[in-house]
C-alpha cells in the first residue's frame, strides 16, 4: 500500500515516524543487548540524540509552515495546544496511575518541590526549570515549547524570515561563548527553581492568552523572542536536567532553526548560498562545541557521527520527498508523538510483566524486545485514536468558532444577489 497523504507532507511523516522508532530502539537496546553492548554502541553513535535531532529538524521545518499557512497566531496556537496537550496530559495521568498502583516509582522531586514540578509541567518546560519530567522524554518538549514561543514572537515582529541568521547565530554563540555562559543563573537553588517555574507559568500563560484573544500581541511577541535567553543561561539548572550545559541548549534551538532554513530555501525565501552557509555553521558548531567544551577526542568522534548521520538521513528523506511513501511509514509518523511519549512508560512496566529479563539468553531477550515493540505501537495507536484525534477535532471546532475563515468574495456576491428565502443566514453560517 502507498500513502494517501499529500506527497509533499508524507516524507515529513515518514521521517518523524522513523525518528520516534529510533528513540524507542535506543531505550530498548540495554534490555535486548545488555548494558555493556549498549554502551559499546553508544560510545560511537548515540541513537537517542540522533533521533531527537531528527525530530527537532522536522519541527523546525513544520512549525513555520504551519504558522504561515494559518497566517494567524490564534489559529496556530489553538492547533498546537490541541495537538500536543491531550496526549501529554494522558501520559502524565498514566504515570500517576501506574505509580499509585506501585508499578512505577513516584517522581522524586515531587516530594520536596511539588509546586515547582506542577508549574514546570504546566508550561512543558520541566527541563529548563530543573526538574525531572513525569516521563523522561519530556525534556525535549521544553525546547519545542521555547521554539514555538520564539518563532511566534518573530512572526509578530515580521522577523521570521531571518531564520538563517538565527540558526547560525545560535550555533556560533554555543561554540564561541559556550564556556562563559551560566548554566543555572535562574535555578541554582530550590527557591530559584520555584520562582523560575512560577514566572514562566505567568509569562507563557499570558503570551498564549494574548495570541488567542488577539490582545497585547506585540508585547507577547517581545516576551517570546526574549525566551531565547532562557536556554542561554539556565539550560542545566539542576542534576535532573538532561541537557548538560547552556551551550548545548542553544545548539538544540539552532538545529530547529536549521530545519526552518531548509523550509525557507525550498520555498524560495532565501538563497541557496545563504542556506548552505547557515546549515554548515550549525553542523560545525554542534561538532565543534562538543569537542571544545568537553575537551575529548571521543566527543569529537561521537558528535561527528551523530551530526553526520542526521545530515545524511534528512538529506536522503528530502531527496525522496516527491516519491510515493508506503503507508506504513506515514502511519508511523501519525502515531509518532504518542509513541515517543508512551514508549518509556511501557518499557518501565516491562519488568513487572517479564521479570529478570537480563538473566535470559539473547534469543529470549530479542523475543521480548519484539513483543515490547508490538505493544508500544498498539498503545501509541490507541492513544492516537482515543486522545490525539479527538484533540485535533476539538482544535478545528474551536478555530472555526473563534476565528472563522473569511467568506470568499464570489460567495458573498452570490448570496447578496439571491432572493431572500429565510435561509440566507443558515447558508452563510455553514460557509
Amino acid at each position: 500500500m502507498t500513502s494517501r497523504s499529500p506527497v509533499r507532507l508524507a516524507w515529513l511523516d515518514a521521517l518523524r515516524g522513523y525518528a520516534a522508532l529510533v528513540v524507542v530502539i535506543f531505550h530498548l537496546s540495554p534490555v535486548v543487548l545488555g548494558s555493556e553492548r549498549h554502551l559499546a554502541v553508544y560510545r560511537h553513535f548515540d541513537l537517542g540524540k540522533y533521533g531527537v535531532l531528527l525530530f527537532f529538524l522536522v519541527s523546525g521545518y513544520v512549525i513555520p509552515m504551519s504558522l504561515e499557512r494559518h497566517g494567524s497566531l490564534r489559529r496556530f496556537w489553538i492547533g498546537r495546544l490541541c495537538r500536543i496537550y491531550p496526549a501529554y496530559l494522558a501520559a502524565i495521568a498514566l504515570v500517576l496511575l501506574l505509580s499509585w498502583a506501585g508499578w512505577l516509582a513516584w517522581i522524586s522531586s515531587l516530594r520536596h518541590q511539588p509546586a515547582t514540578v506542577v508549574l514546570a509541567h504546566l508550561t512543558m518546560m520541566s527541563d529548563l526549570v530543573g526538574v525531572r519530567g513525569a516521563v523522561r522524554v519530556f525534556w525535549t518538549l521544553s525546547y519545542e515549547m521555547t521554539f514555538y514561543l520564539v518563532v511566534s514572537g518573530l512572526f509578530v515582529w515580521r522577523l521570521h524570515r531571518h531564520s538563517a541568521w538565527w540558526a547560525a547565530g545560535l550555533g556560533l554563540t554555543a561554540l564561541l561563548a559556550g564556556a562563559r555562559l551560566p548554566d543555572d543563573l535562574l535555578g541554582a537553588t530550590l527557591g530559584a527553581r520555584r520562582t523560575t517555574a512560577a514566572l514562566l507559568a505567568v509569562l507563557v500563560g499570558l503570551s498564549v492568552l494574548a495570541y488567542l484573544r488577539d490582545r497585547l500581541v506585540p508585547a507577547a511577541g517581545v516576551a517570546g523572542i526574549a525566551l531565547v535567553l532562557l536556554p542561554a543561561v539556565n539550560a542545566h539548572p539542576a542534576r535532573e536536567s538532561t541537557v548538560i550545559a547552556s551551550w548545548q541548549g542553544l545548539l538544540l534551538l539552532a538545529v530547529m532553526f536549521a530545519g526552518t532554513v531548509v523550509y525557507r530555501w525550498q520555498h524560495g525565501q532565501i538563497g541557496r548560498g545563504e542556506a548552505a552557509a547557515a546549515l554548515t555553521v550549525v553542523a560545525l558548531s554542534a561538532v565543534g562545541a562538543h569537542w571544545t567544551h568537553l575537551g575529548t577526542g571521543a566527543a569529537l568522534q561521537l558528535w561527528s557521527a551523530n551530526v553526520g548521520g542526521v545530515a545524511v538521513t534528512f538529506l536522503f528523506a528530502y531527496a525522496m520527498r516527491n516519491r510515493t511513501v508506503p503507508s506504513a511509514f506515514t502511519w508511523l509518523g501519525r502515531i509518532s508523538y504518542s509513541l515517543y511519549l508512551l514508549h518509556v512508560i511501557v518499557l518501565l512496566a516491562l519488568p513487572h510483566v517479564v521479570p529478570d529479563i537480563g538473566t535470559h539468553g539473547m534469543a529470549f531477550r530479542a523475543a521480548v524486545g519484539v513483543g515490547y515493540l508490538v505493544v508500544a505501537l498498539v498503545v501509541a495507536w490507541l492513544a492516537y485514536r482515543m486522545v490525539e484525534r479527538p484533540g485535533q477535532r476539538l482544535g478545528r471546532r474551536l478555530t472555526a468558532r473563534l476565528e472563522p475563515r473569511p467568506v470568499p468574495a464570489a460567495v458573498l456576491a452570490t448570496q447578496r444577489a439571491a432572493p431572500s428565502t429565510g435561509q440566507g443566514e443558515n447558508e452563510r453560517e455553514s460557509v
